[in-house]
This record gives structure tokens, sequence and C-alpha cells, in this order.
């Protein structure tokens, strides 16, 4: 399935300049159909994954527990 810029901009929760950018530095692989660059949504499952993971890991801190320091003096 290919989607515009504008749409892949959406998808992968990036800004557009940015986007446009990865395509003209050849980051990205696309196929211009002579008014538009076209994005093939299939590689990015791959970072799509590794993101979800990593929003995993950082809830998973957040929700942690801060231990307490032992050598704290509670003082009045």
């Amino acid at each position: 399935m290919y989607m515009t810029v504008k749409e892949t901009a959406a998808y992968l929760e990036l800004p557009d300049d940015y986007i446009e950018y990865l395509i003209h530095h050849n980051k990205i692989k696309t196929v211009h159909d002579g008014e538009q660059w076209l994005i093939n949504k299939h590689q990015f499952s791959k970072h799509l994954e590794q993101m979800e993971h990593y929003r995993e890991l950082i809830q998973e801190y957040l929700n942690s527990p801060i231990p307490e320091d032992p050598d704290v003096k509670d003082e009045d």
C-alpha cells in the first residue's frame, strides 16, 4: 500500500517537512508518479515495532516506584 507524504507523516507521527527531508536524502524508498511522492507503508513495520517496544519500556520505567535512599535522613 502506498501513501502520500502527508499520510506517511500522520502514520509515523512525524512532521511533513521531516518526511520530505528523508525523501530528498534517500533515507526513505519512494516512487514519484509525476505529481507526488508515494511511499510504501510496509517499509516502516520494523520502525513501528521498535517505537512500540520503546514506549512500553518508558511506561514501565515511569510506573516503577522510586527506591528509597538509605542515606537520606529525616530532618525536620
